[in-house]
C-alpha cells in the first residue's frame, strides 16, 4: 500500500503514514506549498512529522484531504511530476466527489467542484490524461476529466464555457497525441473569422497569414504540446491544416481530428454545414463560450442551436465548463463569477 492510515477521524483528526520518504519532498511541495494549498482550500490543519501527516479539521474535510494526498502520492509513485495546478486539480476532484455523496460541509464556503450534472468522478475519469512525447497533461477539474474521456470515446464532442477552463487547449493536446500515435493523418484547425466578416480575400498574405490572427490560441497550444520543429514541418506539409470555416463547404473530412474553436460565432447554416463534413475516422471537437457571441443582433448562434438540437443523442459528448473549472490565475474565476452575477 502507498499509505497507511491510522487513528479515528470522527472527531476530525487522522494521521497518514507514507511508505516512501523519498517522495515526500515532492508531495509536500517547496516550503510545504502543496500542503498549504490543501489547508487553505479545505479549511484544515496539516502537521508533518517525518513521514507522518496529522490532519485536523472536520470529519468530511480530513477525508477529502486524505483522498487528495493519497491520489497525489500514487501519481508520484508512477514517476509523474506534481505541480501546483495538479494539487489544485486533485482538490477540485475530491470536493466534487464528496459533494455528490452529500458529505460536504465546511466553513470555507462553497467547495463544490462544479462536476457536470453533479455526478461523482470515478477512478477512471479522475486519472484521465492526455499524452504527447513532449508533455503529459492530467485533468485539473472533474469536468476536464469527463471532457478527456469523451474525446477518447466519442467522435463528436461539444465543450462550452468561459475562457481559461482548458477546453481548447485540451482539444489540441488530444489531437496532437492521436497524430503522434498514427491514429489519424491530419489535424484541421478552424474558427469563424467574425471580425473580418469572413471576407478573408481583403486581408493581406496567403491563406495561413490571413487567418493566423484568429487562430493564435490554437497555435499556442500546438507549440506547447509538440516540438516546434514538428509543428513547423506539419504546417508546411498540411498535416496540420489551417482551414477557415468559410472554406469548409463541399469537403469531407476523414482521418482527422477537426477542432472548431470560438464556435459561438458560427451561424446556424455554418454549423450545420460544418457538422455534415464529418468523414470516416474523423473526429470533431467543437468549443465555444455562449456568453461571448459576436454575431450581429438577431442572428442565432450555431453553437447554442446545435447543443439544443443534439443534446439527446447519446453518441455525442457534451461538457459544460463553469468558473470552478478555470485553471488560469485564481482571479480569473472571480472575474467570471462577477460578470455572471451582472446578468
Amino acid at each position: 500500500m502507498a499509505t497507511t492510515t491510522t487513528a479515528d477521524n470522527k472527531e476530525g483528526s487522522l494521521t497518514i503514514e507514507f511508505d516512501n520518504n523519498r517522495l515526500l519532498a515532492e508531495l509536500f511541495g517547496s516550503f510545504h506549498g502543496h500542503l498549504s494549498i490543501i489547508e487553505d482550500r479545505l479549511g484544515i490543519q496539516i502537521i508533518p512529522q517525518g513521514n507522518v501527516l496529522t490532519l485536523n479539521g472536520t470529519g468530511e474535510t480530513v477525508d477529502m484531504a486524505r483522498d487528495v494526498l493519497e491520489h497525489l502520492y500514487r501519481r508520484l509513485e508512477r514517476s509523474e511530476v506534481i505541480a501546483v495546478g495538479d494539487v489544485q486539480g486533485a482538490v477540485r476532484h475530491a470536493m466534487s466527489n464528496f459533494n455528490s455523496d452529500n458529505h460536504l460541509t465546511s466553513g470555507k464556503g462553497d467547495l463544490s467542484g462544479g462536476g457536470h450534472d453533479g455526478k461523482k468522478v470515478d477512478s477512471q475519469a479522475r486519472g484521465a490524461q492526455l499524452r504527447t512525447r513532449k508533455k503529459h497533461i492530467t485533468a485539473r477539474s472533474p469536468n476536464q476529466s469527463r471532457y478527456i474521456l469523451d474525446m477518447m470515446n466519442k467522435e463528436l464532442i461539444f465543450a462550452t464555457g468561459a475562457a481559461g477552463t482548458g477546453k481548447t487547449y485540451l482539444a489540441v493536446a488530444h489531437a496532437a497525441g492521436r497524430l503522434e500515435r498514427g491514429e489519424i493523418k491530419r489535424i484541421i484547425l478552424t474558427r469563424p473569422a467574425v471580425e473580418a466578416g469572413e471576407r478573408l480575400g481583403f486581408l493581406p498574405g496567403d491563406m495561413k497569414e490571413k487567418v493566423d490572427p484568429y487562430l493564435r490560441p490554437l497555435y499556442d497550444a500546438l507549440y506547447d504540446v509538440l516540438p516546434p520543429e514538428k509543428v513547423e514541418k506539419d504546417l508546411e506539409t498540411e498535416v496540420i491544416e489551417i482551414a477557415p470555416l468559410a472554406f469548409m463547404r463541399g469537403r469531407t473530412l476523414s482521418d482527422a481530428v477537426i477542432i472548431l474553436d470560438e464556435a459561438q460565432n458560427t451561424t446556424s447554416m455554418q454549423m450545420k454545414m460544418f457538422l455534415t463534413r464529418l468523414g470516416e475516422n474523423g473526429q470533431m471537437i467543437i468549443t465555444g463560450d455562449p456568453s461571448q457571441v459576436d454575431l450581429p443582433r438577431g442572428e442565432v448562434s450555431g453553437l447554442i442551436e446545435a447543443v439544443s438540437l443534439l443534446k439527446d443523442i447519446e453518441d455525442i459528448g457534451y461538457t459544460k465548463f463553469n468558473e470552478k473549472d478555470v485553471v488560469r490565475h485564481p482571479l480569473v474565476a472571480k472575474i467570471i463569477t462577477a460578470y455572471e452575477k451582472k446578468k
